[in-house]
């Protein structure tokens, strides 16, 4: 069963927003929540960290807009009863995004089958079972939904077998989703950050990495949190209102350069300064 880390939040406003977001207690899922919240929007944080979620919870300090729940989102018998309690508290939902996911990083031939079925059960049937029991309480006013899908997703890569297949089959999933919710005011689509800046890359990047990211990159940087959680934002707001189905690449035009490579680009820039990884 999902735990609350503390008490539960103050009177109900049934005219305020509330966002839910997986993942939410750290990176890009914290940065989305901060922005919901920056906006006005009550925020449920639903992550398996139960550590860090309760860190996240009290250095938000907002008791009467944020619900923290302890949940495996891949866990439909956790989830459930997690939508319930932000039913409950909140009395509504109007967006959700699907931002909880795992990746394990390993040649085809050494990804055990354990792995990989970890791996699309967070990645994809997270989304899958958050999605299907947010949707009931959405329809009463409408809403949006983002999954959080990777470059990877996009453009194959080596030693993500089971990560980049998981984020590719999200992204179909956004759009049999959007299909079907689009009928009843529910619109559907995703996000596909490159490179984030986030405290796990920074650990897990080594410098030689993060210098071909730069070149490779046409904007030559990462990105950060704070810059996917403004794609996230807007396509849950009214200024997304038509948009349904759709994949936003937040990646600094990783994914439009193709085969660009860094060779070519440099001799078309021969003036450009290199900006080197910190």
């Amino acid at each position: 069963m999902p735990s609350r880390t503390s008490h539960a939040p103050g009177v109900r406003r049934p005219d305020v927003p509330v966002a839910v977001v997986t993942g939410g207690a750290r990176g890009i899922g914290l940065a989305i929540a901060e922005r919901f919240l920056a906006e006005g929007h009550r925020v449920a944080l639903l992550d398996i960290d139960r550590k860090t979620l309760r860190a996240t919870e009290r250095r938000l300090r907002d008791p009467d807009r944020v619900l923290a729940l302890v949940c495996d989102v891949s866990n439909q018998e956790q989830v459930k009863p997690a939508i319930r309690r932000v039913a409950k508290a909140f009395g509504r939902i109007d967006a959700l995004v699907n931002n909880a996911g795992i990746a394990i990083f390993k040649p085809v031939h050494e990804t055990k089958l354990a792995e990989w079925q970890r791996v699309l059960a967070v990645n994809l049937g997270g989304a899958f079972i958050c999605t299907q029991a947010c949707a009931p309480v959405m329809m009463k006013n409408g809403g949006a939904v983002v999954n959080i899908a990777s470059i990877s997703g996009l453009r194959a890569s080596t030693l993500r077998v089971a990560y980049g297949t998981s984020k590719a089959a999200l992204i179909h999933l956004t759009k049999q989703y959007a299909a079907e919710l689009g009928t009843v005011g529910i619109r559907v689509n995703c996000v596909a950050p490159g490179p984030v800046d986030t405290a796990m890359a920074k650990l897990v990047h080594s410098v030689a990495i993060r210098q071909d990211y730069y070149d490779t990159i046409p904007l030559n940087r990462y990105g950060t949190p704070e810059e996917i959680a403004a794609a996230v934002f807007f396509l849950c707001s009214h200024e997304a209102s038509y948009i349904n189905g759709q994949t936003l690449a937040a990646d600094g035009g990783f994914e439009a350069l193709g085969v660009g490579l860094p060779t070519l680009r440099n001799q078309f820039n021969p003036m450009r300064e290199r900006r080197k990884p910190k």
